[in-house]
């Protein structure tokens, strides 16, 4: 698997493209924005990105999506649980003086333990509510896409709609933590870390 990160957006989001060169297939994690570096490595790396998953639909992480399936030809996934967020984008950017944009449209649903063959990518969908009803991780060959579920030391916020610490509680301890602890943890802001590292140094949950 070949891994790629992007950091785009106001609030320095991580976007992932993973990519199978075997196959020539490819996903994106996330969507802020598109960035020529993002076309750039599709384009050096000869792969098609079938899929662009979504964590969860916060503003953030789906701003650059309609620009992203336009480029790319890729289907768009999220929770279903997500879709009044995401339907809503223009709530959230006014808050940050940002314009409106077209709320995006989505091609499939992601459900818990789903697996997403791709090329040989297998992604296992993770549904991890907390920081929205509809947050999920992505699980491919002992990597977690964790996206603002679970940060290096830190946790995603829960006081915005859709928040309850109480289930993002126990989305980490119940779910996530239960990963054997090399997991490497990718997370949707800010630096990388591990399940164990989490385990042992997370305060907040």
């Amino acid at each position: 698997m070949i891994l790629k990160q992007f950091i785009a957006g106001q609030l320095e989001n991580n976007m992932y493209l993973l990519a199978d060169k075997q196959s020539g297939s490819a996903v994106l994690i996330d969507a802020t924005e598109l960035t020529p570096e993002i076309i750039s490595a599709v384009k050096n790396l000869e792969v098609k990105v079938e899929y662009i998953l979504l964590t969860h639909g916060h503003f953030d992480h789906i701003m650059g999506l309609n620009d992203l399936k336009k480029a790319l030809g890729a289907k768009a996934l999220i929770s279903k649980a997500d879709l009044v967020i995401s339907d809503n984008i223009n709530e959230f950017t006014r808050l940050f003086g940002l314009e409106d944009s077209i709320p995006p449209t989505y091609e499939k649903y992601l459900h818990d333990g789903d697996i997403l063959n791709v090329g040989d990518l297998n992604i296992k969908v993770i549904t991890t509510p907390g920081h929205t009803e509809g947050g999920v991780c992505f699980l491919v060959d002992g990597k977690l896409f964790s996206g603002d579920t679970l940060f290096r030391e830190s946790v995603g916020r829960t006081d915005l709609f859709g928040g309850n610490f109480e289930k993002l509680s126990s989305s980490i301890k119940d779910k996530l933590f239960k990963l054997p602890d090399e997991t490497q943890v990718f997370p949707g802001h800010g630096p990388m870390t591990t399940i164990g590292h989490e385990k042992k140094f997370n305060e907040i949950i």
